[in-house]
C-alpha cells in the first residue's frame, strides 16, 4: 500500500530560512511520516529463490487496525455493572452501620469517614489506642457478619 507523500518545499514557502533549519524541518517531516504511516503498514517481499511472496507485518498496530479487526478494548471508566454493585453494597453497608450502637457508629465515623488515625482519636477521647484498635476490629467483624447475611 503506497502512500502519496506531499513534500513541502520549505525554501519556497519560507525564503529566509537557513539551510540548517530547512534540514531540521525535512527530518521532522520524515520522522512524522515514519511514525504516522510507515510503522503501521505491512510490507511484502519477494523471495527470488522460491519465487514466493513473504508478508512482513507492521511493527506497530494502529488503533484503526484494531478497530477493523473488531478488537475489544477495556473501558477506562467503571462499568455500569460495577457501579450498580457498588451502589448496592453501599446501601447494605449503611443499613448495617445503622444497626450498630451509637458509640460504635461514632468510632467508625471518626476512623473511616473523617480519616482520623487511632492515635489521634485516642488522644482526643482520652481512651488508650489499643482499646480503640480492639473495638475497631470487633466492630469490623460484626459488620462483616451483617453483610454476609
Amino acid at each position: 500500500m503506497a502512500k502519496y507523500r506531499n513534500w513541502i518545499d520549505y525554501r519556497k514557502k519560507y525564503p529566509g530560512l537557513s539551510d540548517e533549519i530547512v534540514e531540521v524541518l525535512k527530518k521532522s517531516d520524515n520522522k512524522m511520516t515514519y511514525q504516522q504511516h510507515d510503522l503501521k503498514v505491512d510490507r511484502c517481499k519477494t523471495d527470488k529463490v522460491t519465487e514466493s511472496v513473504i508478508r512482513i507485518p507492521s511493527r506497530e498496530v494502529s488503533y484503526d487496525m484494531l478497530l477493523e479487526a473488531n478488537r475489544q478494548f477495556q473501558a477506562e471508566s467503571e462499568s455500569v455493572e460495577d457501579k450498580a454493585v457498588n451502589a448496592v453494597m453501599i446501601e447494605r453497608m449503611i443499613v448495617c452501620i445503622k444497626t450498630l450502637s451509637t458509640e460504635e457508629q461514632n468510632l467508625i465515623r471518626e476512623l473511616f469517614f473523617h480519616d482520623k488515625s487511632e492515635r489521634r482519636l485516642a488522644a482526643e477521647t482520652g481512651t488508650p489506642q489499643m482499646t480503640l484498635h480492639y473495638r475497631k476490629v470487633k466492630i469490623l467483624k460484626k459488620l462483616r457478619k451483617l453483610l454476609e447475611k
